[in-house]
């Protein structure tokens, strides 16, 4: 998972949702308690709709058969077409079905986390950071002058940081073993991908970063050449033993450095 670096006071809030936490900070003056509270109520809605532990979301409907593609809300046809796109632009290192059947949550949240972000920028803010879990969409620049710095944890001791990213305008997702242990499935095998510790993905919209992350993480040893190879991306990879390597231009985005753990 990535942390935001402290920053200075301004309009946080704090909510609870899709089994993680999110931070909206907005570091522009004035009053935003509109614009939180409609980021919130989207958040909210986004979980009612794709939500694979509620049986009344559309997502657990469709897995059950008790609705169709065509009668699921729009933003779930969105988020489904959007999956499918991931899926043929990463040779299917990236897919919304899995072996317990359709899945659309790896893609989800960046997408809901970008969706926030413009519904700030719609009210105004042109300087706001929205982090779920650790993937952030950042706006403008943490204060007048200074740009946002991001944390990247080491994924053997999550209470270390291994990077920090900093920059203005920009998303980043990590996708790895820190929190949750093996989970991220090879949809080619079937099975749990164990090669990588972690993998950070960096570019302009989390939407894409943050299926790429997961995408890469999945491919194993494969996954920093094609990071490489993706404009507008830069990555950081980690190994089960330790190692790490990055893509060429990482460094230049790169405020602080230590090794991981391991």
């Amino acid at each position: 998972m990535s942390n935001p670096a402290q920053a200075p006071p301004g309009t946080v809030h704090v909510e609870h949702c899709m089994g993680t936490v999110f931070t909206i900070a907005i570091r522009d003056s004035g009053r935003w308690g509109a614009a939180v509270d409609q980021v919130i109520a989207w958040l909210h809605r986004v979980d009612a709709l794709f939500s694979t532990y509620r049986p009344d979301s559309d997502v657990s409907r469709l897995r059950a058969g008790e609705l169709t593609v065509a009668q699921a809300d729009a933003a779930v046809r969105e988020v489904l077409d959007l999956c499918q796109d991931y899926d043929s632009r990463t040779g299917g290192f990236f897919s919304a079905h899995l072996p317990g059947g359709l899945d659309p949550t790896g893609l989800v949240k960046g997408w809901a986390i970008e969706r926030a972000s413009e519904l700030l920028r719609e009210h105004g803010s042109g300087n706001h950071m929205v982090n779920g879990g650790g993937d952030m969409q950042l706006a403008g620049q943490s204060a007048p002058g200074r740009p946002w710095k991001v944390g990247i944890s080491d994924p053997f001791d999550t209470s270390r940081i291994v990077a920090v990213v900093t920059g203005r305008d920009f998303a980043v997702a990590t996708s790895g073993v820190g929190e949750r242990g093996p989970h991220i499935v090879d949809p080619h095998s079937g099975e749990a991908a164990r090669e990588l510790a972690s993998v950070s993905v960096v570019g302009a919209c989390l939407t894409g970063v943050d299926a790429y992350a997961t995408a890469a993480f999945a491919m194993g040893p494969a996954a920093l050449d094609w990071i490489e190879a993706q404009p507008g991306l830069e990555g950081l990879v980690i190994a089960a033993d330790g190692s790490s390597r990055h893509t060429r231009r990482f460094p230049d985005l790169v405020d602080d450095w230590l090794p991981a753990a391991r």
